[in-house]
């Protein structure tokens, strides 16, 4: 029990802030990387073969380009786009500085989860909203966005939980966060005591997001019957 205390006393406000750094470093950018993804994924979506708004060469294109922006290792897209990363936060250090990769990598794939999300819905659905008089704007807004609501949920918490681990990559090179911890103490000062606390909070935090999007995923199901 003393050990326990002992190590919350030295390390309690240093994993803390690393938590809270890990936070602001997976939300901020999930909340971006889907400012940006939500729409890429509409268009992937309307401008397919068939969709409502068909335009397969730009449809090829785009996904073409969403497709090499996903490939990157985000190792090496952070270090590729460090000038643009000074350029917009000023710095290419910290966790600020790392929101900047992380909605670059994080964007495409929003995007294809959200092209996955909205080709779920069923045709006639669609077809019933054309033919009684919706534009193309309001398909997208009232009937694709909207009935896809759940699936929208699910892959959000997949999205979330996805650049929660990327934070862990920024923190190896000096963004911060939880990540950082584990680096600096586990690997570089062989303290395992510290490491294994840091593996535990990033295992809860997953569990908590995971759990916190079921249930709001749950709910909007049940609205929607």
């Amino acid at each position: 029990m003393q050990a326990i205390l002992d190590f919350v006393s030295q390390y309690g406000s240093l994993l803390a802030e690393g938590t809270a750094e890990t936070l602001y470093m997976t939300l901020v950018p999930t909340f971006f990387a889907y400012v940006l993804g939500l729409p890429m994924g509409v268009l992937l979506t309307i401008t397919k073969a068939g969709g409502i708004a068909a335009a397969p060469r730009f449809n090829a294109f785009f996904g073409w380009l969403v497709n090499i922006l996903r490939s990157l290792p985000f190792i090496i897209l952070m270090i590729f786009i460090i000038p643009l990363t000074r350029f917009i936060a000023g710095t290419s250090i910290g966790a600020t500085a790392a929101n900047v990769p992380l909605v670059i990598a994080a964007a495409p794939f929003v995007a294809r989860m959200v092209e996955q999300s909205l080709e779920e819905i069923d045709g006639g659905v669609i077809e019933a909203a054309r033919c009684m008089g919706a534009t193309n704007w309001q398909i997208v807004t009232r009937v694709l966005l909207i009935e896809s609501v759940p699936s929208l949920l699910r892959g959000l918490s997949i999205s979330t939980i996805t650049i929660l681990g990327y934070t862990a990559i920024t923190g190896a090179v000096g963004a911060g966060g939880l990540g950082n911890i584990a680096f600096r103490f586990g690997y570089q000062r062989y303290q395992d005591n510290v490491m294994y606390v840091t593996v535990v909070l990033l295992i809860l935090l997953v569990c908590v997001i995971q759990s916190i999007f079921n249930l709001l995923a749950a709910k909007a199901d049940r609205r929607s019957r």
